[in-house]
């Protein structure tokens, strides 16, 4: 094992925690200093997922992907700044200050992989882990300029990753471009056993830039209302390009993404409602006053650990699984999931992916977006993913206003590789 110097030039606080003499070995990713998002336990290093509630929380044991990552020869460089507990779109719900564009400071990352995304665009790692619950992974890597994989659900253990919605999220890679999130993916899949949603789905892939004859569907609802046409018009010229390359692209509709952002509003919070209960100011984080009575203490504590939009979510989920509300929300939204799979699962019997934007906007700036709202309607392109289950990858594909785009595409589930290539063949032959 040997010891790395890591001390970042950090000015857009993308770490919370830095580990200045990393420890390193003998693998696939011998000596690379990997960022982790603070949402995944690290043993001996503090975990927080950029909450007051867990602020000195030390896991007493490394998540699956971590494992993995350290017994490649990759080296810790630190945990990463985020939305609290993965509740955001711009990183700027930490409890410990937002994280800051690389590319213009006056602007967020995105969310809530903020700080993993800041890292890699600043060149201070080369590569980092993020959690992806509706583009946690796929936001911030179109708003800096990196490619981020959110996996097919269940193809990378979730063991200690600190819950938010079970069902949704998922660990994933990020890095400067497709070759190392292909690497860094090679790592951490795989079945655990100590996850009974993961799936003994190894991935060993060599991305190829053959995509000729591929079936690219194009969703109109990708480029419909709420999509900036500077952002519509930068990716149908990426798509364009994949077709001079060889691909065949196919016009198709999903109708149910209608529905798609509420479901998933209802769905998230309702887990992050049963999730979060365990956060009651005794078995983690500040403890609380053991003067007052247990339901008194337990309000202050969560008051005083959480912030607004962590609690805003929590009573929005509690309502939807409340007695006489159930049916009508959270069922509801489970139906609605289940046509969304549905919508997927009838394209990708004609098609082999689909493009679209990433986000429908570039990078907003700090403190633009105050109404929780306008905050949850950026995330209209990325959630379906989510709701399938899928995989789905955004890479680089040009600029508005010198802030970079994204392109997404979409692929069928555990069809991991076949999106890494289409990335890849982009990123390698995509600029004309």
């Amino acid at each position: 094992m040997s010891a790395l110097r890591f001390e970042p030039d950090d000015k857009y606080n993308a770490f919370l925690t830095v580990c200045k003499a990393p420890e390193g070995g003998n693998g696939k990713l011998s000596g690379i200093p990997v960022a982790v998002k603070d949402n995944i336990s690290t043993q001996g290093i503090e975990t927080t997922c950029a909450s007051k509630i867990l602020k000195g929380y030390i896991p007493p044991y490394d998540a699956h992907a971590v494992e993995l990552v350290k017994a490649a020869g990759a080296a810790i460089a630190g945990k990463t700044n985020m939305d609290e507990f993965g509740m955001g779109t711009s990183t700027e719900n930490s409890a410990f200050g937002p994280t800051l564009n690389p590319r213009d400071t006056g602007r967020v990352p995105g969310g809530s992989s903020g700080g993993s995304a800041a890292a890699v665009a600043s060149g201070m790692v080369r590569m980092a882990l993020g959690t992806d619950t509706g583009g946690s992974i796929r936001c911030p890597a179109s708003f800096c300029g990196i490619v981020g994989l959110k996996p097919t659900y269940g193809r990378v253990s979730r063991y200690g990753l600190i819950a938010y919605a079970n069902s949704l999220e998922t660990i994933g890679p990020m890095a400067a471009n497709v070759l190392d999130v292909s690497l860094l993916m090679s790592v951490i899949a795989g079945h655990d056993r100590h996850d009974a949603t993961s799936q003994d789905r190894p991935y060993s892939h060599t991305p190829s830039a053959d995509i000729k004859g591929t079936r690219i569907g194009i969703p109109q609802e990708y480029f419909g209302a709420g999509v900036d046409p500077a952002v519509a018009a930068v990716v149908k010229k990426a798509i364009g390009r994949l077709e001079e390359l060889g691909a065949v692209t196919v016009p198709c509709s999903i109708p149910s993404m209608e529905y798609a952002l509420a479901a998933y509003y209802v769905i998230c919070t309702s887990e992050a409602s049963s999730n979060l209960a365990r956060f009651d100011g005794v078995r983690y984080g500040p403890a609380v006053e053991i003067k007052k009575s247990w339901h008194a203490a337990f309000q202050d504590a969560r008051r005083e650990g959480f912030g607004p939009e962590v609690r805003r979510r929590i009573m929005l989920g509690t309502f939807a699984l409340s007695s006489g509300y159930y049916g009508k929300y959270y069922a509801k939204a489970q139906i609605a999931r289940e046509n969304i799979r549905k919508d997927f699962a009838r394209l990708f019997a004609d098609v082999d992916v689909l493009c679209g934007p990433t986000m429908p906007t570039i990078a907003f700036k700090l403190g633009e977006k105050s109404d929780p709202l306008s905050m949850y309607l950026s995330d209209i392109l990325t959630v379906p993913v989510n709701l399938a289950g899928i995989p789905a990858i955004s890479v680089p594909c040009g600029t508005v206003q010198d802030m970079p785009v994204g392109l997404q595409i979409m692929g069928r589930p555990f069809e991991d590789e076949r999106v890494i290539d289409v990335a890849y063949a982009y990123e390698q032959g995509g600029q004309p």
